[in-house]
């Protein structure tokens, strides 16, 4: 049996179990098995001690881990007969390696294992960090300490406020990733060059230190749809030209013009409050604080890109049936260089049906989020408070089916606020019916504007998405991506619902984008209505004037296809092009794009987070 057929075969199972799982659970909901163990109450505390019963709020453990553990290793999630709960008392809980769930702590027998946070939601909070002390001053108002240096980090914080890695130019505010600089045309043959990127003349200035720099460029010159942060090599100031270390998206220089960039992480940017620097080799972080003065400033590093890992063995055994409730997951770390997806068809080194779509997924080392799912079941994040992360908040790999995110807080978020990749189209639907629901998702892509989204669906089907309010995003709002290539029933994008959905602040800083987006989804005639988005306002989508393709933001683009949807009841914003771009594939009913617009059928009071949304957001 081929590499190929092998693949198929065990993803296509691997739904069925999914399926069955679900199937089981429902029969079992009120069955009392033999011998089932009571039901059992646990209490974790900050002041808490891993060597106490852990029975009572007096007598509370001091982590999570010892909690789990204590389920698994005495099986009391074997025979149950009613839920488990475990309490997490009010304070921080210092992350120093990633909480690992997997099969052995799942809920059976229609019961659940439900780790709370007991004071309210966001007050236990797990923290994916520690914070940096023995600050000297250096000069010019800057400050340096020491730090592991066989423990790297790629983001740094103040008080919960993101720094920003010391760059050129400098930003122009905390919420613009402008100014830029721009690269040139250095010889006709360089056009397709990925790796040595040439500026203007006089642009650079030879005496920074650029030996431990690294560069964020949105690669594919005119076109600004993909960011790269990748390290130099070395740098030649006489021809302003840098070497990098690894290939970018797409070419420095293209027929429209050059590239924007920044450079970044060297002391000799080291210039504006709020930013730092990382002496990798030496082992020191550099730092300005905002306020003038270290005195009273808690400046944190991340010590994990996961806090939270929930991972069954296989597609076939997952972890099921467990609930993350009101609790706070804060900081996780970035990656040392970043690019999105395989530069070409087959890259990923492994055969599949459609090649192209290793365009499509992150990279295997960026496959991560401070919440990652795979291999799992009816999993529900209620009430959470994500924040301060380096990549993505929650990734949902691969196998995942019924994971329920509702009445939950994401904000101030590195890359995705949620995104769920199925395997490769055309090898089996692994991921599917998901529940986003009552969500507030706020500043979006704070390390990777280029192609960040609130939600990213791909490859992945019959999901509802209601009452999502997001703000602030360089690109997308929402995005439901396959690829063109795909065949109808190789795809895994039907179903899907959206609708009471706001989308503000987005395009801040990208083109050929839409604030609500698609991507290659049902292609073939004769596109049977499959989608469906109703209730939907989308605020301004204007980008940054430094931007190439500033003429290229919609409010919604249904891009290569992005057919078989019905949409109704929109409303946009200005744009700079137009507010709705299609084939004209989709059947389209009271939007203002159209005449006829009827403000009467809108239904505002429904539109984004509900009353009962558990975080206060009012005023944002």
């Amino acid at each position: 049996m081929s590499k190929k057929t092998r693949r198929t075969a065990f993803s296509a199972v691997a739904g069925v179990v999914a399926a069955a799982l679900v199937t089981v659970a429902a029969v079992q909901l009120n069955v009392q098995p033999a011998g089932a163990v009571d039901c059992k109450t646990f209490w974790v505390s900050p002041n808490g001690d891993d060597a106490a019963k852990g029975t009572t709020e007096d007598h509370a453990w001091k982590t999570v881990t010892r909690a789990r553990d204590e389920i698994r290793n005495k099986h009391l999630n074997d025979r149950m007969n009613c839920d488990i709960t475990v309490n997490l008392k009010a304070g921080e809980y210092p992350v120093s390696s990633s909480i690992d769930f997997d099969q052995q702590d799942s809920g059976n027998n229609g019961h659940r294992v439900i780790y709370r946070s007991v004071d309210g939601p966001g007050k236990a909070n797990l923290e994916g960090a520690e914070e940096l002390t023995g600050w000297t001053p250096y000069k010019d108002g800057i400050y340096k300490t020491s730090f592991d240096k066989t423990k790297p980090f790629y983001t740094l914080f103040e008080d919960g406020k993101r720094a920003t890695n010391a760059r050129y130019p400098n930003r122009a505010t905390d919420d613009t990733w402008a100014p830029y600089l721009t690269s040139i045309l250095y010889q006709e043959d360089k056009m397709d060059v990925h790796n040595w990127l040439w500026g203007k003349p006089g642009d650079w200035d030879p005496s920074w230190d650029m030996s431990q720099a690294s560069v964020t460029i949105w690669s594919g010159g005119s076109w600004s749809w993909f960011t790269d942060t990748i390290p130099l090599l070395d740098t030649n100031f006489k021809k302003t030209q840098t070497t990098l270390k690894y290939f970018t998206r797409f070419a420095m220089v293209n027929s429209r013009g050059g590239s924007r960039y920044y450079f970044q992480n060297s002391l000799s940017f080291l210039d504006q409050p709020g930013e730092y620097y990382v002496d990798f080799k030496g082992g020191e972080v550099y730092y300005k604080p905002r306020a003038g003065t270290m005195d009273g400033v808690k400046v944190m590093r991340p010590t994990v890109k996961t806090v939270l890992s929930l991972a069954g063995k296989s597609p076939q055994d997952r972890l099921h049936d467990v609930t993350f409730d009101g609790l706070g997951v804060q900081y996780s770390d970035f990656v040392s260089w970043y690019r999105v997806g395989w530069n070409a068809p087959g890259d990923s080194g492994v055969e599949h049906k459609y090649p192209e779509y290793d365009r499509q997924i992150e990279l295997p080392r960026d496959q991560f989020g401070a919440i990652t799912l795979t291999n799992t079941s009816n999993i529900d994040l209620s009430r959470m408070h994500i924040s301060d992360t380096g990549y993505t908040a929650v990734f949902m790999l691969y196998a995942n089916d019924h994971t329920r995110i509702t009445d939950s807080l994401l904000e101030n978020i590195g890359n995705d606020g949620i995104k769920v990749e199925g395997g490769w189209p055309g090898e089996g639907d692994l991921t599917n019916h998901h529940t986003f629901s009552n969500l507030f998702i706020d500043h979006i892509g704070e390390l990777v504007p280029g192609d960040a989204a609130g939600i990213e669906l791909m490859d992945t089907g019959h999901n509802t998405v209601t009452n999502v309010e997001v703000k602030h995003s360089a690109r997308y709002g929402i995005s439901l991506e396959s690829r063109p290539e795909v065949q109808d029933p190789d795809q895994y994008e039907s179903g899907n619902t959206f609708k009471y959905i706001k989308l503000e602040e987005m395009g801040l800083d990208s083109g050929d984008m839409g604030a609500f987006y698609t991507y290659g989804v049902d292609n073939q005639e004769p596109h049977p209505i499959q989608n469906t988005v109703d209730q939907m306002v989308i605020g301004d989508v204007i980008p940054d004037p430094s931007m190439p393709d500033a003429g290229g933001t919609r409010g919604v683009h249904m891009d290569a296809g992005g057919c078989g949807f019905a949409i109704s009841n929109v409303q946009v914003g200005k744009v700079t092009d137009q507010k709705y771009q299609s084939y004209k594939c989709n059947t389209v009913s009271n939007v203002d794009w159209e005449n006829g617009f009827d403000t009467s059928k809108m239904e505002y009071d429904k539109i984004g987070v509900l009353p009962t949304f558990p975080y206060d957001v009012a005023g944002r």
